[in-house]
């Protein structure tokens, strides 16, 4: 009711908090300057966001929107695909002075790969030669919930992270992370969703945003 009656007040103008959850490291670089021309665009709307790489309940109110990455698992939420990501293999230049430069997946063995600790996450590394995909187990000694905290333990000589390559671009193009097994890269793509409830008691200020995402969004 109370939807229905700011929308009268305000003949239609979207308003009110929109609550939003995004990963850290692609919220910090991807969405932060979104919610910045998106408040422009929509004054009458405050934006509270969340970054942290939790996954937050929706459906139990914790959020409007959540941006998502990966195949989701079903769900009564609408998802709207935004766009998406590959993986990439890297290390820091003095990790691999000090401990060797793989030169086959199967080199990854060892050394200490960083990996993610979601429970959801694919303890393997997918690979591709001559057109077969395969899989390699690896292990490390760190496990971290966040991809942008896996690329700074990646750039101060941690280990070998596999992560997205949106949190590490700038980090390529300057030489602080260098790109590993890229003629064993399988090329696969991550998909990234925005996440809300749906149907037609959809707020208004959660339109405009989903809306306003698959019009800007570019990673």
């Amino acid at each position: 009711m109370s939807e229905v009656e700011e929308a009268i007040a305000d003949q239609g103008v979207p308003r009110g908090r929109l609550r939003v959850s995004a990963a850290l490291g692609h919220g910090r670089l991807a969405i932060v300057p979104l919610v910045a021309a998106f408040s422009a665009r929509y004054p009458n709307i405050t934006v509270d966001l969340t970054l942290g790489d939790e996954v937050v309940d929706i459906l139990g109110g914790q959020a409007d929107v959540a941006v998502r990455f990966g195949h989701l698992p079903d769900s009564p939420l609408t998802a709207r695909r935004i766009g998406e990501t590959g993986q990439v293999v890297v290390a820091s230049p003095d990790y691999l002075q000090r401990h060797g430069t793989p030169q086959r997946p199967e080199d990854l063995l060892q050394h200490n790969c960083l990996r993610f600790n979601f429970r959801r996450a694919e303890p393997n590394w997918p690979f591709i030669h001559d057109g077969n995909e395969f899989s390699l187990k690896i292990s490390g000694n760190i496990e971290c919930s966040s991809g942008e905290a896996l690329a700074q333990l990646a750039r101060v000589g941690a280990g070998i992270a596999r992560i997205g390559e949106f949190s590490v671009t700038e980090d390529l193009q300057r030489g602080d992370l260098v790109p590993l097994l890229q003629a064993w890269n399988p090329g696969d793509r991550e998909p990234i969703h925005a996440v809300f409830v749906g149907g037609s008691a959809m707020p208004a200020r959660v339109r405009v945003f989903v809306d306003f995402l698959l019009e800007h969004h570019r990673i």
